[in-house]
């Protein structure tokens, strides 16, 4: 039998033919069907390529075209992990968590309420999206002992610190702003002021807040032998214990004065040595409308705001807090401007 002769006219039109297709199939399948024997194609389905590329290839991948959409999207929103270091300048900074999207838990969301693969791309936004956390490779407590003057600077989180050796009079209306802002605060408590004023530590604890270690009799550390330094911070730590039933994890120098020493013997106990980065300077009575100013000109994300119970913070906090939030920061209190946790959209709202 002899061998069929395709004339050159067809085979230029099945050419154009092919080409015009273009995206439909691959011209790659006709070239090995003319090298095979029997000159028969087979075609394998394909996928579109045009302006709706990545719907397309979800779809020839045979997957769920919402779940192949969420799944090519999560990586777009996946963020990395900071890991914890020690600064030359600020000392330790502790870790962030990452994210990544949980497209399982966010497919199961997405299609009960009803959304498909060209709905999530024409609103990715409003996608109900489900994020797992992802923790960093090194944390604080992976650090050698070292102070910590701020938080991590992409989590947007504002730290409120109160240190407490005297100003009861002011404290129940610096409580009340923080109830009526919806806020948690870090009073740092010196143990000789616990011992005798139970009740108003006790009410601290009650409002929420968070309580710590502000050594017992207010002296400077820097000054003291290492037997005494460790008297002062164990003393108010068992205090803490004892009265409040705290285990607390933090401890604030007296005046901010430490050594080396101070933050070596504050990691025994399992204590994180902790500063500030801003300090309103409220124990010189400064005017609270230049504190406000200060704080809002200064304050960012990690930053730790030194306070103590006086007329001014009594007048000033409402402001600090608003103009924290005015730059989309969250406050609250040190260990949660510590933790590695993250801040997204529904802490963001407040």
């Amino acid at each position: 039998m002899s061998k069929t002769r395709w004339p050159s006219a067809v085979m230029l039109a099945l050419l154009v033919i092919l080409l015009g297709a273009g995206r439909y199939g691959p011209l790659h399948a006709y070239v090995e069907s003319a090298k095979s024997a029997s000159g028969e194609a087979t075609y394998a389905e394909t996928g579109f390529l045009g302006d709706k590329d990545q719907l397309a290839e979800e779809q020839a991948s045979g997957e769920e075209p919402l779940k192949a959409w969420l799944k090519a999207e999560a990586q777009k929103r996946a963020i990395s992990p900071r890991d914890a270091v020690v600064d030359r300048v600020w000392k330790a900074i502790p870790g962030y968590n990452g994210r990544a999207v949980d497209v399982d838990a966010t497919y199961a969301k997405a299609a009960a309420a009803g959304w498909t693969a060209e709905s999530a791309s024409a609103a990715p936004d409003k996608v109900p999206w489900v994020y797992k956390e992802i923790a960093p490779k090194v944390s604080l407590r992976d650090l050698p002992p070292s102070p910590v003057y701020r938080g991590n600077s992409a989590k947007p989180a504002v730290g409120l610190m109160i240190n407490v050796a005297w100003g009861n009079e002011y404290l129940s209306s610096i409580l009340n702003t923080l109830d009526e802002e919806h806020v948690k605060a870090t009073f740092f408590l010196d143990g000789s002021w616990l011992s005798k004023n139970k009740e108003a530590a006790d009410e601290i604890k009650r409002r929420g807040h968070e309580v710590s270690n502000h050594a017992y009799s207010h002296k400077n550390m820097s000054t003291i032998s290492d037997a005494k330094q460790l008297e002062e911070i164990a003393k108010t730590q068992s205090l803490l214990k004892k009265t409040l039933d705290i285990d607390n994890r933090l401890f604030a120098p007296p005046s901010g004065d430490f050594d080396a020493r101070t933050v070596r013997i504050a990691a025994g106990l399992g204590l994180t040595t902790v500063l500030w980065t801003l300090d309103t300077v409220d124990w010189k009575r400064p005017p609270a409308a230049g504190v406000v100013a200060k704080i809002a000109a200064g304050v960012g994300p990690g930053t730790l705001i030194l306070m103590h119970p006086t007329s001014t913070t009594e007048q000033a906090l409402k402001g600090i807090i608003r103009q924290s939030r005015a730059k989309g920061l969250v406050p609250g209190t040190v260990s949660e401007v510590l933790s590695e946790r993250r801040l997204d959209a529904a802490a963001l709202g407040n």
